[in-house]
């Protein structure tokens, strides 16, 4: 059981907590924002067509970056954003392949301020993704032997999140998008519909 003394500093370690992170932490106009992410990337298939009777996938894995925003107004700003996932090729003959992808992103960014710590936003934009594969897929397709090396496309996504203003420059922010990959294969190439669920944290200055 906590003594007086125990309970007196646990209140008191409270109210100064309580005066440390303001109630409210508004996104700002002519502020810079930095984070660094980690999160969970859904793939989806790579090829048009089956190779050797496989269709080959991009597959779910982590990955993570780095982003950098700033503030135009009080509710609009822009933001630039590279990230990286060490993901691999899934279902194709003799194991899965070692992928690489990089993306490299600038999106508009509407923030909504609620008079709290917690920000929602809404993000569009478009990029540009780098596939390299550790070896080509190959196989047979039709009938004639295949092989599919990696290529590089641009890429457009949208989403959204909330940031939570821990304190008035250090924040934690939670996210989800959509991303459209036009290609990541030289031949065969399919476009992709992948999903994306990050968590960060970033600094305001």
């Amino acid at each position: 059981m906590a003594t007086d003394w125990q309970f007196g500093g646990m209140v008191t370690l409270g109210v100064l907590t309580l005066h440390a992170v303001p109630a409210a932490a508004d996104v700002r106009a002519s502020t810079h924002e930095i984070y660094i992410f980690a999160g969970k990337l859904f793939g989806d298939d790579l090829t048009d067509t089956g190779i050797s009777g496989r269709r080959p996938e991009l597959d779910d894995d982590t990955f993570y970056g780095f982003r950098y925003g700033y503030n135009i107004t009080d509710a609009r700003g822009v933001e630039a954003s590279v990230d990286f996932s060490p993901t691999s090729v899934t279902g194709v003959e003799g194991g899965d392949i070692d992928l690489d992808l990089t993306t490299l992103d600038v999106d508009a960014i509407w923030q909504f301020n609620t008079d709290t710590r917690w920000v929602p936003y809404l993000l569009a934009g478009a990029g540009y993704a780098w596939a390299d594969l550790d070896g080509p897929i190959t196989g047979s397709v039709n009938g004639r032997d295949a092989s599919v090396d990696d290529d590089s496309g641009f890429t457009l996504n949208a989403g959204g999140g909330v940031k939570f203003f821990a304190t008035g420059q250090f924040m934690i922010r939670f996210g989800a998008r959509y991303r459209y990959l036009d290609t990541l294969t030289d031949k065969l190439d399919d476009s992709l519909n992948t999903y994306e669920a990050t968590l960060g944290i970033g600094w305001r200055f």
